[in-house]
């Protein structure tokens, strides 16, 4: 995608227009001290120079105590007596294309065209004696051609005058979104409001993914701590984080097409699949007593044998109310 600055400030004012483990919202360092809160999450590769991949993705997010009343909640964990919890709703959708988007033609050896549209209830239980963290979520929703990928992609390259996408007609056939993850968070190291060190852990099992990946993080700068109780407004906060990830794959729909439908056109093969991956993500936030605003970056080692790495980064702005 060529660069302009109409294209990078339409991408920060379209978060009406657009309407895993891409996007990460219940990782700690991400934390807002507060049981009502709405967050906008944007992805995009312009932000790393390339428009391949995973070309982007968005989630609109809500956490607000009457969700306590959702029945998904049954199928998340029962918090202990010393922990807190939050209970969220959050509507998340991600694309991939291949290389040259301008291509009709199938491009073998390359990621197929994909899209993904998912409801997603989740649950963040905080112990804060044990300061440790655990984040349950059930994803619904559908990959295909009608999670609208083509549209979505198609328009903001005509406003923004870039190359229009061909390649959609390709795409990863319509199936079922049906997933369950589980996050488990442990602080490690605190040393005073300057810098943590965490080690996390998450596992997903669903007919979009099915992996699991273990890591660290690390948060330098002007810091509350998201383990702590929630009795009081957050203070100002600036700080960096980085966080590095090994990943084990087991099933990836994106690139192998859905379990139920094998009518895709195009899809990489099972023994294709890297099963092993790297991950790097990295960034900084600010938090003010009512606002959160996050710039992040990601690095992803290779998905197939024939792929590449893949880069992008994103905007989080959120308000707390």
């Amino acid at each position: 995608m060529k660069y302009n600055p109409f294209s990078f400030v339409l991408f920060l004012l379209i978060p009406s227009f657009l309407s895993a483990q891409k996007i990460d919202n219940l990782v700690s360092f991400r934390d807002i001290k507060s049981d009502s809160y709405f967050r906008f999450n944007y992805d995009n590769d312009y932000f790393s120079g390339t428009d391949e991949n995973y070309t982007q993705g968005y989630s609109l997010e809500l956490v607000i105590p009457f969700l306590e009343k959702n029945p998904a909640n049954y199928l998340f964990l029962t918090p202990k007596k010393n922990s807190e919890v939050k209970y969220g709703l959050a509507i998340e959708h991600i694309g991939f294309t291949a290389p040259n988007i301008g291509s009709p033609e199938i491009q073998f050896g390359e990621r197929p065209f994909a899209a993904a549209i998912m409801l997603k209830s989740f649950a963040i239980i905080t112990d804060t004696l044990a300061n440790s963290r655990l984040a349950s979520s059930l994803s619904l929703g559908l990959i295909g051609p009608g999670a609208f990928g083509k549209e979505m992609q198609a328009g903001i390259h005509k406003i923004t005058e870039n190359t229009i996408p061909e390649g959609w007609k390709n795409q990863i056939k319509n199936d079922v979104v049906i997933n369950y993850e589980i996050a488990y968070e442990k602080q490690l190291l605190r040393v005073g409001d300057y810098v943590s060190l965490q080690s996390n852990s998450t596992a997903r099992l669903g007919t979009l993914y099915t992996n699991a990946s273990i890591g660290l993080n690390t948060n330098i700068g002007l810091i509350n701590s998201a383990f702590s109780a929630n009795k009081r407004k957050s203070k100002f906060q600036l700080y960096g984080y980085s966080q590095v990830l090994g990943n084990l794959i087991g099933y990836d729909a994106t690139l192998q097409g859905g379990v139920f439908n094998n009518d895709s056109p195009y899809t990489i093969s099972s023994e294709e699949i890297t099963r092993l991956t790297g991950q790097f993500n990295y960034g900084f936030i600010l938090k003010t007593k009512t606002l959160y605003f996050e710039y992040s970056r990601t690095v992803l080692t290779r998905e197939f044998a024939t792929g590449s790495p893949t880069k992008w980064g994103g905007i989080k702005i959120g308000f707390r109310f």
